[in-house]
């Protein structure tokens, strides 16, 4: 390349564009969705997460960022976290030692139980940890309820659920507290999201999941207030995650149309990352098919896993390319 190629030229010399404001700036203009190109694929395509995965068949599995299982514990689960201090959380389904469905703490490095409570209806949906050592707890059956334990056991506090009692495992998933002391609660054959005042039991507010007809069987399974008030959710067999407002306006979704694949099957979990991506959890994924995925807000996905032979109900993002979450609670 000659020496004047690098420059451009106006009415008296050649002048280099670094040493011309306006060149620059022009150049600045058609340089820059080049560069977010490059960026986006160069970003993309070193995506890499550590979660804890949850299900039926997988257990509770903590893969790490090379794909590989790091750390199992032999209980089916349908919720879980790991705790600041490192110990795991697990709502399980029931089991010999938990007929009706049980939580348990486990020390991550011996395994040992440090925690536990046994259902007392027909199972065991979710599990959140709350300051002062308790516990928020999905209790299905003929009395569904939200209830607080402490670490003897102890109820607490008992908040009824309003749903349907025809069909226990299908009254409720992914229960969780808010900012504000109200529980929200994916009730998947009612076809919506409820907002509960943990008090008195009273249904605040309701986000309905049948705008497609109920015969798309957009059952509510995670339900997600973001900081922007709005509310994330999972509509498993519907295979698509919806963002409503507070007037249960769907601003936002995406489905298996709009990513031009067929990743959905069963968007059971869902979490909202840090970076405004959604990260998606396809329950019924067999063999080699994708179990977790993640979109951007532009519905690109830019990581997906394959590994284990069976989808996840639910799941935690742990790290991102060697770095913690500063907030994986959105889930």
């Amino acid at each position: 390349m000659k020496e004047e190629d690098c420059h451009c030229t106006n009415n008296q010399n050649l002048t280099p564009i670094s040493m011309n404001p306006r060149n620059r700036f022009r150049f600045i203009l058609i340089s820059l969705p080049l560069l977010g190109i490059i960026l986006s694929s160069v970003c993309f395509g070193k995506i890499s997460h550590s979660f804890l995965g949850l299900g039926k068949a997988n257990k509770a599995v903590i893969v790490g960022e090379d794909g590989k299982v790091e750390w199992k514990m032999d209980f089916p689960c349908s919720d879980g976290w790991v705790l600041p201090s490192g110990n795991v959380l697990l709502a399980i389904y029931p089991t010999r030692d938990f007929p009706k469905g049980g939580v348990v703490e486990v020390d991550r490095k011996t395994k040992k139980i440090v925690f536990s409570y046994k259902g007392q209806q027909g199972e065991i949906s979710t599990a959140q940890a709350l300051p002062g050592d308790k516990f928020l707890v999905a209790e299905l059956g003929p009395k569904p309820r939200a209830i607080i334990i402490n670490r003897k056991g102890d109820i607490l506090k008992t908040t009824p659920l309003a749903c349907q009692k025809k069909n226990t495992h299908m009254q409720t998933r992914m229960l969780r507290i808010l900012p504000n002391g109200n529980y929200i609660a994916p009730h998947l054959l009612d076809f919506a999201v409820k907002e509960y005042d943990s008090k008195t039991g009273k249904v605040l507010r309701t986000f309905p999941t049948d705008d497609r007809g109920r015969q798309k069987r957009d059952w509510p399974f995670t339900a997600i207030r973001l900081k922007n008030g709005n509310t994330l959710i999972g509509c498993t067999n519907g295979n698509r995650i919806i963002e409503v407002d507070d007037k249960s306006k769907i601003i936002w979704s995406v489905t298996n149309e709009d990513i031009g694949e067929k990743l959905f099957d069963d968007a059971c979990g869902a979490q909202r990352l840090p970076n405004g991506n959604t990260v998606i959890t396809s329950y019924h994924a067999k063999g080699n098919s994708v179990k977790l995925f993640e979109v951007t807000r532009d519905k690109k996905v830019v990581w997906r896993y394959s590994g284990m032979n069976a989808g996840f109900h639910h799941f935690q993002i742990l790290t991102t390319n060697g770095k913690p979450l500063s907030n994986n609670t959105l889930k």
